[in-house]
């Protein structure tokens, strides 16, 4: 008989000390996520008041100290509920997200526009039903001849603020 006979394969198997790491390294770039935030964006969160004092401690602090206060508030993050602290992190991010992917659209249907594609009036008038095609128009042929003549892209701006006013008035 072998001596390995009453090994159970039943037994479970506990985390790996690479995944322990894993997860504190999350925790510590979580604590990280909420040192670079204000003190007005802290105190909408709802943390707990040893994070959030130990986050409100690391705005003073230099390099060194600064890595040892990540460690000591991930493993603060990691004693509290950190599922809630990251979706409150990002209930707080989602207007910021909001802002830079209207910001995305809209360089998208400038360029859009810039490359002639007439397929984007379509869609900008029935979005927005102020739109005003001949101004577009207009903006659209000054700036093909602005850089066709390497000037500044003047009109290629005015065409991008016309579009978020647009967007804006909605």
């Amino acid at each position: 008989m072998s001596e390995y006979e009453d090994f159970d394969d039943d037994l479970p198997i506990g985390k790996s000390k690479s995944q322990i790491k894993r997860e504190l390294d999350q925790l510590k770039d979580l604590g990280r996520k909420l040192m670079s935030l204000g003190p007005n964006d802290l105190e909408k969160l709802d943390l707990p008041e040893n994070i959030y004092e130990a986050v409100l401690k690391s705005h003073a602090m230099q390099k060194g100290a600064l890595k040892r206060q990540t460690s000591y508030l991930g493993g603060l993050i990691a004693k509290s509920d950190w599922q809630a602290i990251q979706k409150n992190l990002q209930q707080l991010r989602q207007p910021e997200r909001q802002k830079v992917e209207q910001f995305h659209q809209l360089e998208q249907w400038r360029d859009q526009l810039l490359a002639g594609d007439d397929s984007v009036f379509a869609l900008l008038k029935a979005k927005f039903p102020e739109f005003d095609i001949q101004h577009v128009r207009q903006l659209q042929r000054n700036a093909s001849r602005e850089s066709a003549q390497n000037k500044p892209p003047k009109s290629a701006r005015q065409l991008f603020r016309y579009l978020q006013q647009m967007q804006e008035a909605e």
